[in-house]
């Protein structure tokens, strides 16, 4: 970039293009939230057969593809503003330099060089030393070469113009290098030319989101930053000091750090997250797709002691040890992520609200991590977070239908809604810590739930300041944790200190084998808002093994009479029955929960 060009360019131009292509995002995603949650839910009401679910299916299909020009119009955008903040620093130090050699009544050349006149006190000879010309020098080493030549000369002149022209040839350097990283970025962020969004347009967008990222550091560094291992209440408090452009940048550029900090808005969150999903879901399809099929002749027959005995081939086995458990590993995360989408795709029906991704991570903590809503939590009324236990994971999380842990949510968020007319409810499926893949030894040992219960503190406090934040109020907030989750919302209860503002108005646990506790009255919201249900069979026989491998203090679990809170009726079947309905109704479990939830505590039945 030469001088000329650098002296003309208007940095401006370029932010107001950012903002352009930025309203472009916003508008995609209002058109992709539009078409998801009230086109495609309308339609689904209203209409069935083969046609409509072809048309429902070309709806969600468009929905997907304003989702992606959301994503790059996003990249776009904040690519503009970072090339315009680095181009703008250049610029200002051409002016600066270009205005102070003008005060000194120096002469600047368009190729950059600086003439200066003669000047300084007359030699012996009665001369005064003569002006000259000096071009700029950006090598650090000649710099100080031409800077001492400059000292050395009688003439002050010389030194200012060298100065200057070193300032000038540093401005044009770094507009230059500013040109040539973000010129191929920004060529780059394009899509194909079909109206397809394919795999690999997610997989490239991944690429672009990386490639803006490492390419706009400086930009990003100028940004407010979070603060250093923040409170939930202090990131609340830095993304609402945000404006409009920085927040879009911080999403474009950083949408893992935003999907997972807790007290940002729920909005927010799914955004970034739904971003990573996309992006990783894509990428793994197609690492997946990549990887050869496994031999068709699996199965072979040989004579061992004299009997035929059913083995794997040898071509399978090769086959199997190169390929077979990254093949199985992705097919597990790629199912858990189709769970979420599943979800997505429920929106509407029953009236199913639409669905926040508050957190996401196929790989994190060995099983993955998911944090679903549905409704947002942000503006509801009653708030209630429900906890799994042994054997969550993130490919086990929407299975069963309603009796998985992504079914169950909705469940409770059905028969709560009922309960609380003209009143907003959402529940929240909180999968953030490593479940026990096995009772002995994994579920019988605390040490899960002492590593997940401060993160469950952490995001029941940033949903409280995000709440806040929204409506200048808080919700009703209940905690629901289910077996081994049941653990983990005891160590949660005790992770904070009594500074800490209280996020919880309800505690509730079913089939609990203990809740490193022996007093309902410990959890710091009274004992008449701990609330324990229990069923026969297998329930009796993890809530005792939980007391006998001391999960609960002093061999003490939420059902019994000692703890001291409220044991409510049940009529599971079993651990994992109490989400059941019986037809159209309601089981008498489910039916107690959704009364704490919407904290009509009078209609709860207690247990005999």
């Amino acid at each position: 970039m030469d001088l000329a060009t650098l002296k003309a360019l208007k940095p401006t131009e370029y932010s107001e293009a950012a903002d352009g292509y930025r309203s472009t995002s916003d508008m995609a995603s209002a058109a992709k939230d539009r078409i998801e949650n009230q086109i495609a839910v309308a339609m689904r009401k209203a209409l069935k057969g083969e046609a409509a679910t072809a048309a429902i299916n070309q709806l969600t299909q468009l929905g997907k593809n304003f989702h992606y020009i959301q994503v790059e119009c996003g990249l776009v955008s904040t690519a503009l503003e970072a090339f315009s903040y680095e181009v703008g620093a250049a610029k200002t130090k051409l002016d600066a330099a270009l205005d102070s050699a003008q005060a000194a009544k120096l002469t600047v050349h368009a190729d950059g060089s600086v003439s200066y006149p003669a000047g300084g006190e007359k030699d012996a000879d009665g001369k005064i030393p003569d002006g000259g010309t000096v071009s700029g020098l950006t090598d650090g080493t000649a710099a100080a070469v031409g800077r001492q030549a400059a000292n050395f000369d009688p003439n002050p002149n010389h030194r200012l113009a060298q100065d200057y022209a070193d300032q000038i040839a540093a401005a044009l350097k770094e507009a230059t290098e500013a040109d040539e990283k973000w010129a191929p970025k920004l060529r780059a962020l394009k899509a194909d030319d079909d109206l397809t969004v394919s795999d690999s347009d997610w997989a490239d967008a991944s690429s672009d989101t990386k490639g803006v990222a490492e390419a706009g550091k400086k930009y990003f560094d100028s940004l407010p930053q979070p603060p250093k291992d923040g409170t939930p209440e202090s990131n609340a408090e830095w993304w609402t000091g945000l404006n409009a452009e920085e927040q879009a940048a911080w999403i474009s550029m950083r949408p893992d750090a935003v999907g997972a900090m807790d007290g940002l808005p729920a909005t927010a969150r799914d955004e970034a997250n739904r971003m990573v999903l996309e992006e990783t879901r894509a990428k793994m399809r197609m690492e997946l797709d990549s990887i050869p099929k496994p031999p068709a002749n699996e199965w072979t027959w040989m004579t061992a002691g004299g009997y035929p005995s059913k083995v794997h081939t040898d071509e399978w086995m090769d086959w199997h040890r190169e390929y077979g458990d990254r093949s199985e590993q992705l097919k597990q995360h790629l199912k858990g992520m189709q769970y979420i989408q599943d979800r997505f795709d429920r929106t509407g029906e029953g009236g199913l609200p639409e669905a926040y991704l508050l957190g996401f991570d196929p790989v994190g903590l060995d099983d993955g991590k998911i944090i679903m809503a549905n409704g947002n939590p942000d503006v509801a009324d009653h708030v209630a977070v429900y906890v799994p236990g042994t054997h969550a994971g993130l490919e086990k999380i929407g299975e069963n239908d309603t009796h998985g842990d992504l079914g169950r949510g909705e469940t409770l968020w059905a028969e709560s809604s009922k309960l609380a007319p003209g009143q907003k409810v959402s529940t929240i499926t909180w999968l953030d810590y490593d479940a026990p893949d096995s009772i002995v030894p994994e579920a019988s040992s605390g040490s899960r739930a002492d590593e997940g219960g401060p993160r469950l503190y952490d995001f029941l406090q940033g949903s409280r300041a995000a709440h806040e934040e929204a409506t200048g109020t808080t919700a009703h907030t209940t905690v629901l944790g289910h077996s081994y989750g049941s653990t983990v919302v005891g160590a949660s209860a005790q992770s904070g200190s009594w500074q800490d503002p209280e996020a919880v108005d309800d505690y509730m646990f079913a089939g609990s084998p203990g809740v490193q506790a022996d007093h309902a009255a410990d959890f710091g919201v009274g004992a008449n808002h701990v609330w324990a249900m229990g069923g026969p069979g297998d329930d009796q026989f993890v809530r005792q093994g939980g007391r006998l491998m001391g999960l609960g203090d002093n061999l003490t679990i939420p059902t019994d009479e000692s703890f001291g809170g409220n044991v409510m009726k049940s009529d599971s079947d079993g651990h994992s029955g109490f989400w059941d309905t019986n037809g159209h109704e309601a089981s008498v479990s489910l039916k107690n929960q959704a009364r704490v939830i919407t904290g009509r505590y009078g209609d709860v039945v207690l247990d005999d």
